[in-house]
């Protein structure tokens, strides 16, 4: 059965600080129709523009992932994006009172918290993955970022992360499915070495970042109490009563993972690959990933499915055929002129294809269109029905005693006119489980990966015969 896009059930409000602006933000995710994606709006500037989470609208990178459009930026939008991602929500629009989203906890575990607060709602539209046929590599060589992402039926990430750190060293972290993302990354924090804190602070950074909110890791042994004060004063912390004891993470907080911060990075791909505008199937692998390297590689993603909305849906037709043209004429009663079914390519628990090729001497143009021979649409819609009564008679014993007969039909479209020499490869879905003989299927038609034609379809599969 196809997958629905979803979105929230009601808007939810969160309240907080920009880690590098330092401002405080008002930040309301409200659901959105279907097929709206992500998007961003500035409700405190004039007009209210809209900035679209798309990975050809990144700006910057520094530090986190900034996008502009409409003369308006937004910050740090990875976080908020994972959230979004990780539970599934494919339809959202993100106001915002300010520049940046407020960074939180320095994890995505809030966000997720108050989306799951209001529940989701599903909606009509399909979920369109973006799912790959080959594998796609992508290496920044000079910086030793390198990303692989290979065919796969889940959404799975394997990252290594390696900051030739003492305290940090070289660290993994694997997601096998979406599904794991509530649990075993969203909670994960940002984090930063001590090190880069005061040249942060003096460039105008993490104005907004605090104790409460990123991992600091600490390198040395031998830092003094003097530089911790002065990097505390530079941040505006001098009341935290900073302590060092040796190497390890500052104030020695508890870390949720014990690879947290490699988690974190995967956190951050789920967010930033969020902006190729679709659900992915792949397992991606990254090695020393960040948001430029994150950002990139996206465009990579993108450029691919772009690729392949070019060349239109792809079936290999050289192979045997599941059911031939002798198999078809034991389960359906219909002859010539009116079987219109070739063959039968594949049939699987939800779906079935099936291909009728269109020659001159069908018996139709005699009379339709003689000069200009167009394939009528309702005998399109009629292949497709008996592809989809294929499909149901393939689930029952002796199918030859049954009989498959129209209830409904419903969206039908027509995209562009078939002619003879065109081969029509019918695609059917399970739109609903089949109870007490009804069977609902949505169908598409191609011609050379092209839609022709579409329609939803609901029958009746009843044993008339004994």
């Amino acid at each position: 059965m196809a997958e629905k896009q979803r979105t929230l059930k009601a808007p939810v409000k969160l309240v907080g600080v920009g880690l590098h602006t330092g401002e405080k933000v008002t930040l309301e995710i409200e659901p959105a129709p279907a097929n709206h994606g992500y998007k961003f709006q500035r409700v405190d500037l004039d007009d209210q523009p809209i900035i679209k989470a798309d990975c050809d609208l990144v700006v910057a990178t520094d530090r986190g992932t900034t996008l502009e459009s409409n003369g308006a930026r937004v910050y740090t939008t990875e976080h908020v994006l994972a959230a979004l991602y990780g539970c599934q929500v494919d339809n959202a629009l993100i106001k915002l009172d300010g520049p940046e989203i407020p960074i939180m906890d320095g994890s995505s575990a809030l966000f997720v918290t108050a989306i799951e607060s209001v529940g989701y709602e599903d909606q009509s539209a399909d979920r369109i993955y973006l799912e790959l046929e080959e594998n796609l590599p992508w290496e920044d060589v000079e910086k030793g970022i390198e990303f692989l992402a290979v065919p796969d039926e889940n959404y799975r990430l394997t990252v290594m992360v390696d900051y030739q750190s003492p305290v940090l060293g070289t660290q993994h972290a694997t997601m096998y499915n979406i599904g794991e993302f509530k649990s075993e990354i969203s909670e994960c924090r940002t984090f930063v070495f001590l090190k880069e804190l005061e040249f942060l602070a003096q460039n105008n950074l993490i104005k907004g970042g605090d104790l409460d909110n990123a991992i600091v890791l600490v390198e040395r042994e031998n830092v003094s109490q003097e530089e911790i004060d002065r990097i505390a004063k530079v941040l505006g912390k001098e009341d935290r009563g900073i302590k060092i004891e040796g190497m390890g993470v500052l104030n020695n907080i508890k870390l949720k993972f014990e690879n947290e911060p490699a988690r974190h990075k995967l956190l951050d791909i789920v967010g930033d690959l969020a902006l190729v505008g679709r659900p992915i199937k792949a397992h991606i692998l990254g090695a020393r990933p960040g948001h430029s390297g994150n950002v990139r590689f996206a465009k990579v993603l993108k450029e691919y499915m772009k690729r392949k909305e070019k060349q239109g849906r792809h079936f290999d037709l050289t192979k045997d055929p599941l059911y031939d043209i002798n198999d078809i004429e034991k389960m359906l009663p219909h002859r010539y002129p009116f079987l219109m079914v070739d063959k039968i390519m594949e049939i699987h628990d939800e779906t079935i294809i099936g291909v009728k090729n269109i020659t001159m001497n069908e018996p139709i143009f005699q009379g339709h269109f003689p000069s200009n021979p167009v394939f009528p649409g309702v005998l399109l819609i009629e292949a497709m029905a008996q592809v989809g009564g294929i499909f149901a008679l393939s689930k029952v014993e002796e199918p030859h005693l049954y009989s498959t007969y129209f209830m409904k039909i419903d969206a039908v479209k027509f995209k562009q006119k078939v002619l003879p020499g065109d081969t029509v490869v019918f695609e059917l879905r399970l739109l609903s489980p089949i109870r007490r003989g009804l069977v609902n299927m949505g169908g598409v038609g191609y011609v050379n990966g092209k839609p022709v034609a579409e329609a939803e379809m609901l029958a009746q599969v009843i044993k008339d015969k004994a």
